[in-house]
């Protein structure tokens, strides 16, 4: 049976990371590896992972070069066949979801990617709503044309197909990241499942901004200056015509 890797970066995040590590621990499925990756919290973080300590966890804690650095120290360590990013704050949908999700192909198929739906919870894990763009029917690179449709935490990837988040992006290296993973992929497998509660953390005006200057860059890079320019007047249109919540 095929192995899942889940990476979880960590920052001072001790009133929510708990309900991450209770997610991967109660998972059903027996083949799952917990990697933390902590950038040298000051809060109450190493503590909780210390009392959370089992067999099926790893966890280092140093100073890193932000978010994405710290995600490839993780893939770094995994030895599982996916890797799975989730956040300290975001859980699985269920206790039965990544059982679910690796019973959700026949084996004979090997995916490289899997993926699927993302539901929005608050900071006490409550439902809010169902993330806005929805994962399509059938994905490829060129599906990003029409913004991020799927969530990064509900976007599992084989781990022998890894590349390193580019550091050169701060704030939105998983665009980049997904997009040039699903360049490699021979096979990417909807698994018509809702996958991950996201936790729902706004970022401030200032690295929106930026996030968004960034996620144009991305975008001409692959997909180019003119087609990018023509998707982002209808991304203004889609904002006015329906607002996101």
């Amino acid at each position: 049976m095929r192995s899942l890797t889940v990476i979880t970066v960590t920052y001072n995040a001790e009133e929510v990371l708990e309900r991450t590590l209770k997610s991967v621990r109660e998972q059903t499925y027996p083949h799952i590896e917990h990697i933390v990756v902590d950038g040298k919290s000051q809060d109450g973080t190493l503590a909780l992972i210390r009392q959370q300590e089992n067999p099926c966890l790893k966890w280092v804690s140093e100073p890193d070069k932000g978010l994405y650095d710290a995600m490839n120290k993780g893939a770094a360590m995994a030895t599982g066949d996916y890797l799975c990013f989730l956040n300290a704050g975001d859980t699985f949908y269920l206790p039965v979801t990544v059982e679910k999700m690796m019973n959700s192909f026949d084996a004979a198929l090997d995916p490289d990617i899997l993926y699927g739906e993302t539901a929005i919870v608050d900071r006490s894990g409550d439902f809010l709503y169902m993330r806005r763009l929805s994962a399509p029917e059938v994905l490829t690179w060129r599906s990003f044309k029409q913004g991020m449709l799927v969530c990064h935490q509900a976007f599992m990837v084989k781990r022998s197909i890894f590349e390193p988040y580019d550091l050169n992006y701060r704030y939105s290296a998983d665009v980049d990241w997904c997009i040039r993973m699903m360049k490699k992929s021979r096979y990417i497998h909807n698994t018509h499942l809702t996958l991950i509660n996201y936790l729902n953390e706004g970022m401030t005006t200032a690295n929106r901004k930026a996030s968004l200057r960034e996620r144009y860059r991305i975008m001409v890079k692959h997909y180019g200056e003119i087609s990018t320019f023509l998707h982002h007047i209808w991304f203004i249109v889609r904002a006015v015509i329906k607002p996101e919540k």
